[in-house]
């Protein structure tokens, strides 16, 4: 799996960083000038619950290598913008698998799965040689197929999102993709993300191990 930040919002005064935008947002409501450090008055209103000012700012990210069926849970959370690789349209008679942890560590789960994919590959291939169009031989694909997709988010959303995929309770595979994304967004915004991200860190920390240090 890759998760990559490939843009956020830049403000075109001041320094052109998200947090001044979400800051000018925020002064305007009440009429107040800025103090040249963003960063208490963000983290104040943010605190307040008045985060409908941090819907100013997004990030899009690219992700790759996660399955059909991590997608599937990340489009849900509607309050985004989605562009993903189109099995209707990409040939996939190799496709990449993501395998569940269960399954790795398990040698009969692990044969199951051989033979099932194996299945699956020769069904695919034996349909487009019959001149079976992509659109309808991705039927025989399962959830497990890896894909790409494009997403963008404003930074209320991402909380949103943070706080409902990192837990516990969490799949595991869209759980590894938002801390990913929490991990390269944080310190582009650490006004609006940090307070979350160290309280998920200090109740999850295994959840954190191994990602970036920021």
């Amino acid at each position: 799996m890759n998760v990559e930040l490939i843009a956020i919002t830049h403000y075109l005064r001041g320094n052109g960083t998200p947090e001044e935008l979400l800051e000018h947002a925020g002064r305007v409501c009440y009429r107040s000038e800025s103090r040249g450090d963003p960063g208490k008055f963000l983290r104040a209103r943010i605190r307040e619950g008045h985060e409908s000012i941090i819907e100013h700012a997004s990030a899009t990210f690219e992700i790759s290598g996660i399955s059909r069926a991590a997608s599937h849970q990340l489009v849900r959370h509607r309050l985004a913008s989605y562009s993903q690789e189109s099995q209707r349209f990409v040939e996939m008679s190799d496709p990449e698998w993501v395998v569940p942890p269960a399954v790795t560590a398990d040698p009969e789960a692990a044969v199951v799965w051989k033979e099932f994919t194996g299945h699956v590959v020769s069904a695919y291939r034996a349909l487009r040689e019959l001149g079976v169009r992509k659109e309808d031989a991705r039927f025989v694909l399962p959830n497990a197929t890896a894909t790409r997709i494009v997403v963008t988010m404003n930074f209320r959303e991402l909380l949103h999102v943070f706080r409902l995929r990192i837990s516990p309770a969490a799949q595991w595979e869209i759980r590894d993709v938002c801390v990913r994304m929490l991990e390269l967004v944080y310190p582009l915004a650490p006004n609006v993300f940090g307070d979350l991200r160290e309280g998920l860190r200090e109740q999850y920390p295994a959840f954190f191990e191994g990602q970036s240090a920021a």
